[in-house]
């Protein structure tokens, strides 16, 4: 018995020892992880490339996004149905088209729209070179500087074809690349109910809804807009959507 009560208490000296160990050691590791976290987590988000589909989803923000290569006769009234909605929203527009459509563009801009970068040639970019994206994204946005005197901040690329070079172009260049969570397919069905179900069905907080200055969206657009009042849904820029 005095052997093994020996033995007890010589464990008990050596579990002394031991536990105050095994605690600094898990303290140790316990800090690693939230310090390498922490890493990770600027890391991720410093150098991360990635593009945005949607907005705030616990909001009830949706944003009618138009790109523009084409369709300055159907601007006009839609500048006027959605100031008769008291609707801010987003309008991406092509170098080429600004170069062409100056007056349009600053009818636009005054009416107090958010512009987006919408590249200059309408090229798909995902085929394009490192410098040919920063040249696509940077001679969009000196044309559209030049005219209305507007600094941009989102980018939209043409046909939705970006890769991760688009991604690491567009953010060198201070640009957040922008995409949609829902497609009206406007410039292809020439419909107008088929664009009022697809910017409606399904709708929710957040949402980025692609469209085009058309004859059938411009007919559309008061549908639309009197579904989202009804809703409780708030139409409004891509800025104002991103907002947490």
């Amino acid at each position: 018995m005095k052997l093994l009560g020996f033995k007890i208490n010589k464990n008990k000296k050596a579990w002394l020892h031991i536990f105050p160990n095994l605690a600094i050691l898990l303290m140790l590791t316990i800090f690693s992880f939230i310090a390498f976290t922490n890493q990770s987590a600027y890391v991720f988000s410093e150098n991360s490339y990635d593009a945005i589909y949607y907005g705030n989803k616990n909001s009830n923000k949706v944003t009618l996004m138009f790109n523009v290569y084409w369709g300055s006769e159907y601007i006009p009234d839609i500048l006027k149905t959605l100031e008769e909605y008291n609707v801010k929203t987003t309008f991406f527009v092509g170098g080429m088209w600004v170069e062409k459509e100056p007056e349009v563009l600053k009818s636009i801009y005054n009416a107090g729209h958010e512009i987006g970068n919408h590249g200059y040639f309408h090229k798909d970019m995902n085929k394009l070179s490192y410098d040919q994206n920063i040249s696509e994204i940077q001679v969009c946005s000196k044309m559209v500087e030049s005219t209305i005197e507007t600094e941009m901040k989102l980018f939209a690329p043409p046909s939705g074809a970006f890769n991760t070079t688009t991604l690491k172009a567009a953010q060198s260049l201070g640009y957040k690349v922008i995409m949609w969570s829902k497609d009206t397919i406007d410039w292809r069905d020439k419909d107008e109910n088929l664009v009022y179900s697809r910017a409606i069905k399904n709708v929710a907080g957040g949402d980025l809804i692609l469209m085009h200055p058309t004859e059938h969206t411009l007919k559309a657009l008061p549908k639309i807009l009197d579904y989202y009042k009804q809703n409780n849904f708030v139409a409004t820029t891509v800025t104002d959507n991103l907002k947490v």
